[in-house]
């Protein structure tokens, strides 16, 4: 059966790619975008299946009514996809407080709004998924991207809680974390501090890691839908084989470290009185 989406930053990288297919497939897209002139070309080909909504995901009153206008016009949501976000690079020492703000308002409050205007829907409806476009570093982190990491860090802790208060209303949720793809996330898309040139030898090491083949943002395509259309979508998914390695050796890390320490934590146990 076909489904109805929602998806946040529909002009370009996943968002851009995950409309296109959804269109193909015979769904229909509530598409959002700062400009919607970079959807012209979608409803050209797809006409009344595609809904283009103009939306900075930064002003709350704007995503409460985007979603709400969405709903309205199919009459249901099967899945609402927050995907707007961009980079920052910066040390922490480099990023100011204006660029820290910015940064979590789109990644972080922007898909807080847009679930939360979703959520009644969904309700009121008997069910939906919830897709968060996070990162793997939203559960690791990486040297000049510590601005970034924390704001999908709290979109998988916001995200983690949701899922379990919405479970009873039939509501899913899915953090999807994907690796490094050939989206211009680095590029025009992202915001940069001021460089300190004490910290331009990590900015090297960073620019010269991996060299594993990049996947392109068309590539993610079929592991998207296999998670939309499960009937148990997963509430975590890894996107792409770097990443995947990446995390699962980091998880393991941490185990080791907390192995570990793990007596010097229990000696944190209330202790018996004689």
């Amino acid at each position: 059966m076909s489904k109805t989406l929602f998806i946040t930053g529909a002009s370009r990288g996943f968002g851009r790619a995950w409309t296109t297919a959804a269109l193909e497939r015979g769904d229909r897209v509530a598409a959002t975008a700062r400009d919607t002139g970079t959807l012209a070309d979608l409803v050209d080909r797809f006409g009344d299946a595609i809904l283009p909504i103009q939306l900075d995901v930064d002003d709350r009153a704007a995503g409460i009514a985007a979603v709400q206008a969405a709903h309205r016009h199919f009459g249901r949501l099967d899945v609402v996809v927050n995907n707007a976000g961009y980079g920052h690079f910066g040390a922490i020492e480099e990023v100011t407080e204006d660029e820290a703000r910015a940064q979590m308002e789109t990644n972080f409050f922007g898909a807080l709004w847009i679930t939360q205007a979703a959520i009644p829907l969904l309700r009121e409806q008997g069910g939906g998924h919830i897709v968060q476009v996070s990162s793997i570093g939203g559960v690791t982190a990486f040297p000049n991207l510590g601005v970034y990491n924390a704001s999908k860090w709290a979109l998988e802790g916001f995200t983690d809680a949701l899922a379990q208060e919405v479970a009873g209303f039939g509501i899913k949720t899915t953090l999807i974390e994907p690796s490094g793809f050939a989206t211009d996330w680095a590029g025009p898309s992202a915001a940069r501090s001021e460089p300190n040139p004490l910290y331009q030898p990590l900015r090297d090491m960073m620019a010269n890691w991996g060299d594993a083949p990049t996947p392109t943002a068309q590539d993610s395509v079929e592991a998207f839908f296999q998670a939309v259309d499960a009937a148990e979508p997963p509430t975590r998914l890894l996107l792409a084989s770097s990443g995947y390695d990446l995390v699962l050796a980091i998880h393991e890390q941490r185990m080791a470290t907390w192995q570990a320490w793990e007596k010097v934590s229990r000696s944190a146990d209330p202790k018996q009185v004689a």
